[in-house]
């Protein structure tokens, strides 16, 4: 069993990915674009990321697919693939790369869902948030993964988790393969 933080679009607050990262104490670590910080900050150091819309490091790759405790995982910040219409081109681009799971962010609307066997989840942005759920002021989402499913629990700015905003998905047969 692991714990993975997923965030995204902090656009230049680093003071809350630091504070995150060290109240929550992940085993990964993923940022899903527009930090607004270049490739060399020291918070990248023991984490995966990529560029956002607004990151205009060119050092930062724009998709990445890590190998993760034995599962694959497509890390990407999602303009370049219609995620603000729905995620047909991310879930292509998911098949390609046999990933388990799929994290994206750009919408600042977090999302939990299983589509064509991959778990697809966008945090929301930790900074600025849209949509209903932004009286929240925030959240990024804190993963369990264990060999029989994944558990995506939704947490504020200040680490605590909403109740409410707990999902369990099974991982699929091929997935556990």
């Amino acid at each position: 069993m692991s714990r993975w933080l997923v965030i995204s679009d902090n656009h230049g607050d680093r003071d809350i990915l630091v504070t995150l990262k060290q109240q929550l104490r992940p085993d990964a670590v993923f940022h899903c674009g527009d930090s607004e910080m270049t490739a060399n900050d020291p918070w990248f150091q023991d984490a995966y990321v990529v560029q956002g819309n607004m990151d205009f490091d060119t050092n930062l790759p724009l998709v990445s697919t890590p190998m993760v405790d034995g599962r694959q995982v497509l890390l990407t910040h999602g303009h370049h693939d219609g995620v603000n219409w729905d995620l047909t081109q991310l879930k292509l681009r998911a098949d390609a790369a046999q990933a388990e799971a799929v994290f994206y962010g750009h919408t600042h609307q977090l999302a939990a869902e299983v589509v064509g066997g991959h778990l697809f989840v966008n945090p929301g942005s930790i900074s600025q948030p849209r949509g209903e759920l932004r009286y929240l002021g925030g959240t990024c989402a804190l993963i369990t993964v264990t060999a029989i499913q994944w558990i995506v629990q939704y947490v504020t700015r200040d680490g605590q988790p909403v109740p409410d905003l707990k999902f369990t998905f099974a991982r699929t047969e091929t997935q556990k393969g």
